[in-house]
């Protein structure tokens, strides 16, 4: 979708005058959109949001016709967030969308136990308290998963296909929530058939980052896993640069890392849930309870490789990661 073919998306309900929209006969419903970006011109949630929009009309809902959005672009700061998350509610929505994973959905749980939430992109929402169970959620959030904890033995996996010489990995984690720990742990389980020894690194701000992962690449044969989190995404420019510079290839949880200059990653179509989202939302609106709607968890992964990076240390990627790749970028 086109930068001026989004922001007309997004402009089409506040274009139209009141009297206009009162003559289509319909009841307007109000959606709420908690997004970690800074802006509406930010590309990858562009793209994003154009999925979620794409699902909408597919049940029937037109912006300006019969739904109308409310964005707010919270950006990765903690307080921001929480300050967008409370204005937001406020609107009282007939339901929220909450854009980015565990840093947004908190937030909307702490302002609102009563607003419908459908979150995407939620690593653990159980451990994370955000639901009783992925069969009955029990509350006014539901939603869709990042992936499942067995997914991040994939990555020890893949790190070892396409760098066999590696026999120790360095596996960046938040040690702060219960997926930091759950996604490690997973790491551990496969670890020993593969002769790996692993080392965590805990990411809980950019000095910690760059002095661990140094430190760890003055050993030779070493590569990195890197684990889904806020964290990890606000750290992700250092983490690459640092990844480059010390020669060492890695492992990322999802494409954003790959299209900012990461080696490669493996994980959940992103866009893919944002349109599911949409299917949750038109339910929603249509009158079924979050809480009676179970967590869904992806059903499209793909695997993406940068192979300028690959190039830039050294690397030949395997045919065969090659031939399974959904994307590869030149």
């Amino acid at each position: 979708m086109r930068r001026r073919e989004f922001v007309t998306l997004l402009g089409g309900a506040a274009a139209l005058p009141l009297a206009a929209l009162a003559q289509q006969g319909e009841r307007m419903r109000h959606i709420g959109l908690l997004l970690p970006a800074t802006s509406a011109d930010d590309p990858e949630f562009q793209a994003r949001i154009g999925a979620f929009l794409q699902g909408l009309a597919l049940s029937g809902w037109t912006v300006g016709r019969n739904v109308q959005l409310e964005y707010r672009w919270a950006g990765t700061n903690p307080d921001d967030i929480r300050r967008h998350a409370t204005e937001l509610v406020a609107l009282k929505p007939d339901v929220i969308l909450a854009g980015g994973g565990t840093a947004t959905v908190a937030p909307l749980l702490q302002a609102t136990r009563t607003v419908p939430i459908v979150f995407v992109l939620v690593i653990d929402p159980v451990g994370a308290g955000f639901v009783d169970s992925l069969q009955k959620p029990g509350g006014n959030a539901t939603g869709f998963m990042l992936f499942e904890y067995s997914l991040s033995g994939k990555w020890l996996e893949l790190l070892k296909q396409i760098a066999p010489t590696v026999t120790r990995a360095a596996v960046l984690r938040d040690p702060t929530i219960a997926s930091g720990i759950g996604q490690f742990a997973a790491v551990q389980t496969v670890a020993p058939s593969l002769r790996v020894d692993l080392s965590a690194v805990d990411v809980r701000d950019a000095a910690e980052i760059e002095r661990a992962v140094t430190a760890f690449a003055r050993s030779p044969n070493g590569g990195l896993i890197v684990t889904a989190s806020a964290l990890t995404t606000r750290y992700r420019d250092l983490i690459i640069a640092l990844a480059a510079r010390l020669g060492l290839p890695a492992v990322y949880p999802y494409r954003l890392f790959v299209n900012d200059g990461g080696l490669i990653s493996y994980g959940p179509d992103f866009l893919d849930q944002y349109r599911q989202a949409a299917g949750y939302v038109d339910r929603i609106l249509k009158g079924d309870k979050p809480a009676e709607m179970p967590v869904q968890a992806p059903t499209k992964y793909e695997i993406v490789i940068n192979l300028k990076t690959a190039k830039s240390i050294g690397l030949a990627m395997p045919p065969a990661v090659l031939a399974r790749a959904d994307e590869v970028l030149e």
